[in-house]
C-alpha cells in the first residue's frame, strides 16, 4: 500500500512539473496578430456610448409569428356565436362588465347571447393568445392611439387591429390584404399609402395607422355608426347598405347582421370580445407577455444612401429580424434611397446614438459594399494620349485568351465561327500551316484581338486614371490645333490598313458580297485586286480585301462632296420637261418630292437628282447639271457586269459603285422601274 502511495505521489509532482514547463514555453510564444477586415476597422472607429441595447429573442420572435394570426383569421371566419359556451362567467357579472364599458364609449356594448358565447369561447380556448398579444400591444397601441387621437377617432378602434393582423404587420390575407390594419392594394393606393419594389406602407405602422384612422372618419361621416364604420371596414360600405336595405332599413349592427358576410357577421363581435378580455383580464387571470423595448424606446434617422439590413446589422449589431420588425415596410431588407423622398430607419435610441455619431463611417462602408458589387460595362482605366498627328478617340476592348480542345468533327470554319473570329487569326496564333487539324489539340484563341492598329507615338502622357472595366480601355489622342487652321482641317484617313491584314480566307457559306460588306469595299474592286472574272470564290482561297499600302508616301485627298441636286422651278416649265432635262423619270421626280401628281408652282424648289457630285453650286441649274454629267463621263471606268443578288435594290448597288447613281444604273440598262430580280444583269460605267 505504501509503495502504491509512493508511486502515486511521484507521477502527481512529475505532472506538475511537466505542466510548468509547458506554461512557460507557452508564454513565449508569439501572438499572430489577426488582420482588420475593413467592416472591423470601420467599427473600431465608432464613438462608443455607455447605453446598453438587449433585446428579448423571444419578443422579436413573437413579433414576427405568424401562427396568431392564421389562428385568430380562422377563429372568426368559422365561430359560430350562437353556439352556447360552457365556461364559468355568471350571465349577471358578464352583463354589468358590459354595460359598465359601454358607458364610457361611443360603440353600442349591449348584451346579447351571442357576444356572451365568442366572449367565453376567447377566454376558454385563446387565453395564451392574449396572453402573447397584449404584450406585442405594449409596442403598438401607444402608436395607434396617436393617429387615432389626431383624426378625433374612438381610442377603441386600436382593438381592430388585433382582429385584423393579430398585431402582425408582415400578415397577407388571402385575397391580398396587407399589414396590421389588413388594407387592399387599391385602397391603399388611395389613402395615399406608397407601394413599389421595395417599400409597402400598408406595413408601416404609423402610415398606415394614420390611413385607417382617415378611413374610419370618411365611414363614419357615410354611416352615423361606429359599429356600422366597423362592419364596412371588414366588407366595404357596399355590402352595409344593401344590408340595411334588406333589413328594411334598420342601422342597428345586431338587427342587420344577419344580411351581412358571414365573415363580418363574427367579426364586430370578435372585436368586442377583444375590448371586453383587455378590459377585465386581470379578473380572468390572464397575465401579459411584457415587451423589453416599447415603441417610446426607438426612434427614426433619415437615411442618406441606399443601404442593406445586412449593412446595418454588421455595423450596429443589431439582429436582422430585430430590423425587420421595427422597420416592416421594406419589402426586400433594403432601405432605398429615392432624390424626391424620404425613407427613414426605426432603431432601439441607442443605437441611433451610435448611427448618428458615425454616419461618415457609416456611409463609407455601404458605398465600399457598393463599389465591390459588379458593374455592368464598368471601365477600369482612362488614358490620355498626346498625339501631334490627329484628333481621334477609340474605344479598344483589350483581348483575352482562352483555348479549345478540338472535337472530332471540327474545322477551322466552326471554330472561328464560335469565337466570332478569323481562320486565318486562329493559324496565326496557332502557327497552322494548313487547315488541318489534330482530334484533341489544344488551340489558342484570342476573343477581342480583331482591333484598329494605332500608329506608335515617340512620347505618351499619362494624365487621368479612374476606376473602369478590367477588359476596357479609352485611349485617347488630342492634336494642339491654331485657331486659323481651324477652318481648314484637311480630311484624316479613319484607318491605317496593314499590307499584312489585307487578305482573307474564304470559309464556309462566304461570298463576294458577304466578304465586301465585312471589309467596307465594293465586289467589284475584290474583283479586280484578285483578278475574278465570276463572283464564284473557293472555300480555303486567300483573297486581297483592302488595297495594298504603297511604301512611297502618297498625299491623302478627300473625295467630292455629294448631295442632292435642287432645282428651282422657272416659268414655262412642267414635270416632263425638267425630268427631260435633268435626265430622271417622271416616277422618280414624284417619289422625291411627295408630289401626288404633276401639278408643280413657279419658284417651287424641286430634287432633280439624288446624291448626286456637288459644283460649287447650291441650286441646280442645266449648265451646272451637264458639267457634272460631263466629268463623271469623263471619269467612266471600263463597264462590269453585275449580277443582282436576293436583296439587292438599285440603292445598294449604286453604294457598290463610287460615283454611280441609280438614275445612272436605270439610264445605263434602260429600265424605269426599281424592281431586280436576282440573276438580273446590269451594266456598271456603261
Amino acid at each position: 500500500m505504501n509503495i502504491k502511495n509512493t508511486t502515486l505521489s511521484f507521477f502527481l509532482l512529475a505532472s506538475v512539473h511537466l505542466f510548468s514547463q509547458e506554461t512557460v514555453v507557452n508564454k513565449d510564444v508569439v501572438k499572430v496578430e489577426t488582420k482588420l477586415s475593413y467592416l472591423d476597422s470601420i467599427k473600431k472607429t465608432f464613438i462608443k456610448d455607455d447605453l446598453a441595447s438587449c433585446v428579448d429573442s423571444l419578443w422579436m420572435k413573437e413579433l414576427t409569428n405568424l401562427d396568431l394570426y392564421n389562428n385568430l383569421s380562422e377563429d372568426i371566419k368559422n365561430i359560430n356565436i350562437d353556439q352556447i359556451v360552457d365556461y364559468e362567467l355568471p350571465t349577471a357579472l358578464l352583463k354589468e362588465r358590459l354595460a359598465a364599458m359601454d358607458a364610457k364609449s361611443p360603440f353600442n356594448i349591449e348584451y346579447n347571447q351571442g357576444l356572451e358565447n365568442i366572449i367565453k369561447s376567447f377566454l376558454k380556448n385563446r387565453k395564451k393568445s392574449f396572453e402573447r398579444l397584449m404584450g406585442t400591444s405594449e409596442y403598438y397601441f401607444p402608436l395607434f392611439e396617436e393617429a387615432l387621437a389626431k383624426q378625433n377617432v374612438p381610442l377603441e378602434i386600436k382593438y381592430l387591429a388585433i382582429v385584423e393582423s393579430a398585431l402582425n404587420p408582415k400578415a397577407v390575407s388571402k385575397m391580398g390584404a396587407t399589414g396590421l390594419w389588413q388594407f387592399m392594394y387599391q385602397t391603399g393606393k388611395q389613402y395615399g399609402l406608397k407601394i413599389d419594389s421595395y417599400v409597402d406602407e400598408r406595413s408601416d405602422p404609423l402610415k398606415a395607422s394614420e390611413a385607417a384612422a382617415q378611413y374610419m372618419t370618411n365611414m363614419y361621416k357615410i354611416f352615423g355608426d361606429w359599429d356600422l364604420v366597423l362592419a364596412s371596414y371588414n366588407s366595404g360600405p357596399g355590402n352595409v347598405a344593401k344590408a340595411i336595405r334588406r333589413s328594411g332599413g334598420q342601422q342597428n349592427y345586431w338587427n342587420i347582421r344577419k344580411n351581412l358576410p358571414k365573415e363580418t357577421q363574427g367579426y364586430v363581435p370578435a372585436f368586442l370580445a377583444t375590448m371586453y378580455i383587455y378590459e377585465y383580464h386581470k379578473q380572468h387571470g390572464i397575465v401579459p407577455n411584457r415587451a423589453t423595448v416599447k415603441h417610446f424606446a426607438t426612434d427614426t434617422i433619415m437615411i442618406k444612401k441606399q443601404m442593406t439590413f445586412k449593412q446595418i446589422s454588421d455595423l450596429l449589431d443589431v439582429p436582422v429580424a430585430q430590423l425587420q420588425v421595427l422597420n416592416p415596410s421594406y419589402k426586400l431588407n433594403v432601405i432605398p434611397f429615392y432624390h424626391d423622398q424620404n425613407h427613414y430607419l426605426r432603431l432601439p435610441q441607442e443605437k441611433i446614438a451610435v448611427f448618428a455619431s458615425n454616419e461618415a463611417q457609416i456611409y463609407a462602408y455601404t458605398q465600399y459594399e457598393s463599389d465591390k458589387r459588379e458593374k455592368p460595362f464598368q471601365i477600369e482605366k482612362a488614358m490620355a494620349v498626346k498625339d501631334t498627328a490627329n484628333y481621334t478617340i477609340q474605344k479598344i476592348a483589350l483581348p483575352k485568351t482562352t483555348y479549345y480542345k478540338v472535337r472530332r468533327g471540327d474545322n477551322l470554319s466552326m471554330i472561328a465561327s464560335k469565337y466570332d473570329v478569323d481562320v486565318a487569326d486562329i493559324k496565326k496564333w496557332n502557327k497552322l500551316k494548313s487547315n488541318a487539324l489534330a482530334y484533341g489539340k489544344s488551340l489558342k484563341i484570342v476573343i477581342g484581338a480583331d482591333l484598329t492598329t494605332l500608329k506608335k507615338e515617340p512620347k505618351t502622357e499619362l494624365v487621368s486614371s479612374e476606376k473602369i472595366s478590367s477588359n476596357e480601355r479609352i485611349v485617347a489622342s488630342e492634336m494642339k490645333v491654331n485657331k486659323e487652321e481651324k477652318t481648314k482641317k484637311t480630311p484624316q484617313p479613319e484607318t491605317v490598313v496593314s499590307n499584312a491584314s489585307a487578305f482573307y480566307v474564304v470559309q464556309k457559306g462566304d461570298n463576294l458580297g458577304s466578304i465586301a460588306k465585312k471589309y467596307d469595299v465594293t465586289v467589284a474592286e475584290i474583283q479586280e485586286w484578285n483578278h475574278l472574272s465570276s463572283d464564284n470564290v473557293q472555300l480555303g482561297a486567300s483573297l486581297q480585301v483592302a488595297k495594298k499600302v504603297s511604301d512611297s508616301k502618297e498625299e491623302l485627298v478627300s473625295g467630292p462632296e455629294r448631295k442632292d441636286i435642287e432645282y428651282v422651278v422657272l416659268q414655262g416649265d412642267n414635270l416632263g420637261n425638267i425630268a427631260k432635262k435633268f435626265g430622271a423619270s417622271l416616277a422618280d421626280l414624284k417619289q422625291w418630292n411627295n408630289l401626288p401628281d404633276n401639278t408643280i408652282g413657279i419658284g417651287a424648289t424641286l430634287i432633280v437628282a439624288k446624291d448626286e457630285i456637288v459644283i460649287n453650286t447650291n441650286k441646280a441649274t442645266v449648265s451646272s447639271f451637264k458639267k457634272k454629267t460631263n466629268i463623271a463621263d469623263s471619269s467612266k471606268k471600263e463597264a462590269i457586269d453585275y449580277y443582282v443578288k436576293k436583296g439587292d435594290s438599285l440603292y445598294s448597288i449604286s453604294k457598290k459603285y463610287p460615283g454611280v447613281t441609280i438614275s445612272d444604273i436605270k439610264k445605263w440598262n434602260g429600265i424605269r422601274s426599281e424592281e431586280l430580280k436576282p440573276g438580273m444583269k446590269l451594266k456598271i460605267n456603261g
